[in-house]
């Protein structure tokens, strides 16, 4: 099976994710670092349709400006642009499998994935 997880290692989570993906031999991972490698609005807008998520959920709040920004009381279109722009509004991590997509927190979330 392969995985592609939208990852950044600097969280706990996202680590914690990764590993469960890669302790596992039936998993081949394609790790992405968003904040080097971001993704498309399109492809955003895809894995949250996929995740059944409203962007909103995907908008990452603590250690960001979003608040500021006014981007949790904003619409799905706002948000998309937004974080196309500026990655680091992504919550993470994001991982896509063929049995479809999650944000896998808490990290044991990715297991519905398998």
């Amino acid at each position: 099976m392969k995985a592609t997880i939208w990852h950044n290692p600097k969280c706990g989570t996202s680590r914690k994710t990764l590993a469960i993906l890669e302790n596992l031999s039936k998993v081949d991972v394609t790790v992405v670092e968003y904040l080097k490698d971001p993704p498309t609005r399109e492809k955003l807008e895809q894995l949250y349709k996929d995740a059944g998520m409203d962007p909103k959920e995907g908008l990452r709040l603590r250690g960001t400006d979003a608040e500021e920004r006014g981007l949790p009381d904003a619409g799905a279109d706002t948000i998309l642009d937004a974080m196309a722009a500026d990655p680091i509004l992504i919550n993470r991590p994001l991982v896509e499998t063929e049995k479809g997509v999650a944000l896998c927190r808490p990290q044991d979330e990715v297991l519905k994935l398998l």
